[in-house]
């Protein structure tokens, strides 16, 4: 079972509408205890990297969190600012990350961006995966995702990278340590592509 948490930041609905489409099963995670009734995570974001953490570590879900990914090691996939927290910190403002897979979330050099507006990086745009990693299985690269951001995730290590995309310059918009994913994209927004994409995340 998908337990998609809600901690106050997140179209949580828009993926649980995906997985009752596609008949898998879900439970949107409201409390410590519904960590146990779940098998794997779903980590959404919406907004700016400090309230998020803020509203997260306000939740009462961070505990729980942590431990059942880190110590119990359930896959987790975040999306969006989800992926972003997933981070060491962001120049987007001061506070700490989970510090999940290393490294800093930056603003795009807008010298270097030649479409106005600039930012955010707002629409369709395409990927290039760069592992043959489950996730991406069936997944039309060309087409790609929609995307909706200004900062993008710099990760220490090549190896967590597991897609990439231009703007401006190429950018990670896809992680992945170990059982820990994230997307930069909205899956929940990208019609089949993003139905793939969660689909193969539950099939992991």
């Amino acid at each position: 079972m998908i337990g998609i948490i809600n901690y106050g930041s997140g179209n949580i609905q828009a993926v649980a509408n995906i997985y009752k489409r596609v008949g898998i099963s879900y439970k949107i995670v409201n409390t410590k205890n519904d960590f146990d009734e779940v098998e794997k995570l779903i980590l959404p974001g919406v907004g700016a990297f400090d309230a998020t953490m803020k509203v997260l570590n306000n939740s009462g879900l961070r505990d729980a969190l942590d431990y059942h990914v880190l110590e119990i090691q359930k896959p987790v996939l975040g999306i969006c600012v989800g992926m972003q927290i997933m981070s060491n910190g962001s120049e987007e403002g001061l506070e700490a990350g989970l510090g999940w897979i290393k490294g800093k979330v930056k603003k795009f050099d807008i010298s270097k961006l030649v479409q106005k507006p600039f930012l955010p990086h707002m629409g369709w745009n395409t990927i290039n995966s760069i592992s043959n990693s489950a996730l991406f299985q069936n997944i039309d690269n060309v087409l790609g995702f929609y995307f909706v951001h200004s900062f993008y995730y710099e990760t220490e290590k090549q190896e967590s990278i597991l897609a990439q995309t231009q703007y401006g310059d190429l950018f990670t918009s896809a992680v992945n340590d170990r059982h820990i994913f994230g997307v930069q994209f909205h899956p929940e927004k990208s019609h089949i592509n993003g139905i793939n994409l969660l689909t193969n995340f539950a099939e992991l």
